[in-house]
């Protein structure tokens, strides 16, 4: 099973590449212009269909605007140590342990760590455990990798706040797993920036501003 209940998304095993037009993704680049001497820094999020996640990070903070995200990626991780390099249709079969994930390339002198992980859970359903809307399967798990132990503190942090704030009050437990990152595959190039490519491509519904 190819774990799409989508049944647009899953056909698209069959018909990509779709894009039909030039794409230019220069403004979803962009090169370290602090003065601070601080060095980019790596943040990877798991919440569902990358497609969207990667979508909605550079949607609120383009690079070409100077907001603090310097580049994304969208690609597998967390998987079985065993499966190297996986393909697509490897990971949408569940047996590689692999989550759909987005690595950000960030200047932390513009945008805290903190203030992306709060964005991450601000975007999807961190209380879904092993799915996101209609995509079901470990695949689409949310969680955090986190690069470092500074990472893992200020992760863990911001979870407990979210948690006080949002979901408590509400009796919801966040199923966020956050674990130190390991091997990231940069998933097919169909992939990268699938959304600003095919703009009426598939878009899971967890993916809006939650508050």
């Amino acid at each position: 099973m190819l774990g799409r209940l989508n049944s647009a998304r899953t056909a698209l095993l069959g018909l990509i590449p779709v894009l039909k037009r030039p794409f230019d993704s220069s403004q979803y680049r962009s090169v370290m212009t602090s003065t601070s001497g601080q060095q980019p820094e790596i943040a990877t999020f798991a919440a569902g269909c990358f497609w969207g996640v990667e979508h909605i990070f550079l949607k609120h903070y383009p690079p070409a605007e100077n907001k603090g995200i310097l580049r994304t990626a969208v690609g597998y991780t967390g998987g079985k140590t065993t499966s190297v390099d996986p393909s697509y249709r490897e990971v949408c079969t569940g047996t590689t342990d692999h989550a759909e994930a987005v690595r950000i390339e960030f200047d932390p002198s513009i945008v805290s760590y903190a203030e992306l992980v709060e964005f991450f859970y601000r975007t999807h359903d961190p209380v879904a455990v092993n799915r996101q809307g209609p995509d079901v399967g470990s695949q689409y798990r949310s969680a955090i990798f986190t690069h470092g132990q500074e990472q893992r503190s200020i992760a863990e942090r911001v979870t407990k706040e979210v948690q006080d704030k949002h979901f408590t009050p509400k009796g919801q437990l966040i199923a966020t797993e956050i674990q130190e990152a390991g091997p990231w595959y940069d998933a097919e190039d169909y992939h990268q920036l699938y959304l600003f490519k095919n703009p009426s491509g598939y878009q899971c519904p967890t993916h809006y501003l939650h508050w």
